[in-house]
């Protein structure tokens, strides 16, 4: 039976410059990085995390707008967990990381806060 989740993808226009913007902004490091008949198959994760993310080619994985509820609410196709989400998210805004909103919101769940990689 199936055992773990491999390589979810996340669609980037420009992979060099998502690497960059992965590993110098968020913190990821660089895992598997191959040529092949079908393209670069690039993944990162983060430090001592088994799920890695596949940097892939396109564009269209963006998710669908809800009828009344802006762009910026929609979850983007990459969800990450803080231990202190204002802490990390000062220390990310002083690298240069461009957020939609201007501080962490609360919410029942918890807090979230959305940033834009180089694709926004």
């Amino acid at each position: 039976m199936f055992s773990k989740v491999m390589y979810p993808p996340l669609f980037v226009t420009d992979q060099a410059k998502a690497l960059d913007f992965y590993t110098e902004m968020l913190g990821f490091e660089k895992r598997a990085d191959y040529s092949g008949p079908e393209g670069r198959f690039l993944t990162i994760a983060f430090k001592g995390q088994a799920t890695e993310v596949l940097l892939w080619p396109g564009s269209g994985g963006r998710a669908n707008e809800t009828t009344g509820v802006p762009a910026s609410a929609i979850p983007g196709p990459l969800i990450i967990e803080s231990d202190d989400l204002r802490q990390d998210f000062e220390v990310l805004r002083s690298r240069g990381v461009t957020f939609v909103e201007s501080q962490p919101e609360d919410y029942q769940f918890g807090m979230r806060v959305t940033a834009l990689d180089p694709d926004g």
